[in-house]
């Protein structure tokens, strides 16, 4: 069997967006501590990244199993891998996948259960719980649908990152965890427009199946402007160093998602330009956040 359908179920892709969440963990860390310990944060990276593939996994089993796949018009950004559907051997493969990488996640949010404290437990069970649960419960209804992503990429990554490498909280690790958390709402909200009737013929429930296309991108730029303003206010009141503000940086293809995005919000293949953007904010913001605290903790801005 070839390398190219083992990968498959784990959107390989995609994977970029784990690292890039949790970086910002790990950089408010380093802010914070003035220090990193090499091991700890290939770790944290590692959890991340197997966090990401069990979710993907987990849903490519699940959606082939529900028929969503052969109702799905796959694009470049949405629509599962299409691994399943052209090879349906593959399935208890995509299961054992998730299940494996799920334990590995387990394993790693363990030992640092152990070293920096039970304060993470908590976090790393509703991580846990989420990537099992995503595709099966929290799709089903329209709020849930639209926090559960950038819950997992945001609150729990960039905290868990943080507690693990500090062995505490803090108010800047949240603020900065809301950006990508705003962001990753955001990607799945908008790969969701391809998906509303296939969606909608298994019992899912998003926003653009229950407000339309139309209303979902103006909901869109509105989670747009709140990842831009926490990074804007959390500078200006001294919460993230001057540095931070290299995140705005994406706030040009922002814009210019978002208006292709409403101008395009019924016509899918017009739209998929607005997609491609998309992935790029929503990447390349937490990258430019995490570099701001990095550049700041080595300059000594503190």
């Amino acid at each position: 069997m070839s390398l190219r359908l083992l990968l498959g179920p784990m959107r390989v892709p995609f994977l970029i967006l784990a690292p890039a969440c949790a970086a910002v963990g790990i950089a408010t860390a380093f802010w914070q501590t003035r220090s990193l310990n090499g091991w700890h944060v290939l770790l944290v990276l590692l959890g991340a990244l197997f966090a990401h593939i069990s979710t993907n996994a987990f849903n490519e089993y699940f959606d082939f199993r529900s028929g969503l796949d052969a109702r799905t018009r796959p694009t470049p950004f949405s629509g599962g891998s299409g691994t399943l559907p052209a090879n349906p051997s593959l399935e208890r493969y995509a299961l054992w996948l998730s299940i494996i990488t799920l334990l590995l996640t387990a394993g790693i949010g363990i030992y640092f259960i152990w070293q920096a404290g039970w304060g993470l437990l908590p976090l790393g069970l509703l991580g846990l719980l989420l990537v099992v649960s995503y595709t099966v419960w929290w799709t089903y209804d329209p709020i849930r649908c639209l926090i559960a992503p950038g819950l997992g990429f945001g609150i729990l990554m960039v905290m868990g990152s943080h507690f693990a490498l500090s062995g505490h909280y803090s108010l800047i690790a949240f603020a900065a965890s809301l950006v990508p958390t705003f962001l990753v709402s955001n990607l799945l909200l908008l790969n969701q427009f391809p998906d509303v009737e296939a969606d909608q013929s298994i019992g899912r429930r998003h926003f653009p199946i229950t407000i339309g296309r139309q209303a979902s991108s103006r909901l869109y730029g509105l989670l747009l402007i709140l990842a831009y303003a926490t990074i804007t206010i959390s500078t200006l009141t001294g919460l993230f160093p001057w540095t931070s503000l290299l995140a705005l940086l994406t706030a040009i293809p922002a814009w210019q998602a978002y208006r292709l995005a409403a101008r395009h919000a019924e016509s899918i293949p017009e739209l998929l330009p607005a997609m491609g953007l998309n992935v790029i904010v929503t990447v390349g913001t937490p990258f430019l956040l995490a570099l701001g605290f990095f550049l700041a903790t080595v300059m000594g801005l503190h």
